[in-house]
């Protein structure tokens, strides 16, 4: 089976493309705009005729799309979220009709939610900004697309490798910064924490991609892969801090690392992910202390301080 993976050299992509080359038989190409890329395609950019004559070369059998943006302005967002899979569908259809098509969506197309609820796939969407429109104009793009294609929505997801763009990326960055994690009268200065969210192991992403891509006959248009629970995003802090043997106060100041904007208008996301249990046997597997103990372990590897020689 022939694979290609578009932003690998992502968070997400990164996870989804070492799951992927573990499974036997398979031949995963890595595709985007580095020199060592296998196809070389730009979806923000390349017409649809280029990138099917690219694709017909690379005669996939499934392509799984983790590009994306989560920053750089609107104009950087619609390019990649939006405009990037209409390209990549339209020369899909032109080049490789047959193949399966992976989108990774956002639980942020969604909106805010209403307080102890799930939301299912079926609910109307309300993005709160530009993320989470330019998702949700990604989403519909490739459902509406006639291809063999799935888009996964995914929640919070949390692991080694978090950018610091995302909050738990950020506050493992913060914490890593720490002189004295120890000191007692050390303080770690976040925005708000109080909203809740849906947080997944980015393995379980990985996973469920995995299955979606290699499950035989049709799927449903959109999946929900998330934790199914939602949790205060302080409750995600204070285990990571925990993690880091943090041991001073955390204050939620409205400014510094943590929080944003986005927050205070989406107070609560829970996804119902019953469908992708029937539709792909899924469920999350790791509990966010397992997710939370490998961000902070690959971050305090990679952390240098300031004035160190990286080895």
């Amino acid at each position: 089976m022939r694979i290609l993976v578009l932003g690998a050299g992502g968070y997400l992509g990164g996870h989804v493309t070492e799951r992927l080359r573990a499974l036997p038989g398979a031949r995963v190409l890595v595709g985007g705009r580095s020199p060592g890329a296998d196809v070389a395609v730009d979806l923000a950019a390349d017409r649809p005729h280029l990138l099917a004559g690219a694709l017909a070369k690379a005669a996939p059998d499934a392509v799984v799309n983790c590009a994306g943006a989560t920053g750089g302005g609107a104009v950087t967002l619609a390019e990649v979220n939006a405009r990037g899979p209409a390209a990549l569908c339209a020369a899909l259809r032109a080049a490789a009709p047959g193949a399966r098509l992976v989108h990774l969506g956002s639980a942020a197309e969604y909106g805010p939610g209403t307080p102890g609820l799930r939301v299912a796939e079926s609910e109307p969407c309300a993005p709160a900004g530009p993320y989470g429109a330019t998702k949700l104009a990604g989403t519909v793009a490739v459902a509406s697309s006639g291809l063999d294609a799935v888009v996964l929505r995914v929640g919070n997801p949390v692991g080694a490798g978090a950018p610091a763009t995302g909050l738990p990326g950020r506050v493992a960055a913060l914490l890593a910064e720490v002189a004295d994690p120890g000191d007692p009268e050390g303080e770690l200065r976040l925005g708000d924490l109080s909203a809740y969210r849906d947080f997944v192991d980015v393995r379980d992403v990985a996973r469920a991609v995995e299955l979606a891509a290699t499950a035989p006959g049709p799927l449903p248009p959109v999946l929900n892969v998330g934790g199914g629970e939602a949790l205060p995003v302080r409750e995600l802090v204070r285990r990571l801090a925990d993690a880091a043997g943090f041991r001073g106060r955390i204050a939620e100041t409205g400014g510094g690392g943590g929080g944003s904007e986005r927050s205070a208008r989406v107070s609560w996301q829970c996804s119902d992910i019953s469908a992708a249990a029937a539709a792909l046997g899924w469920a999350p597997a790791r509990a966010l202390d397992a997710s939370v103990a490998a961000l902070w372990e690959a971050r305090s590897r990679s952390f240098v301080p300031d004035g160190v020689a990286a080895p």
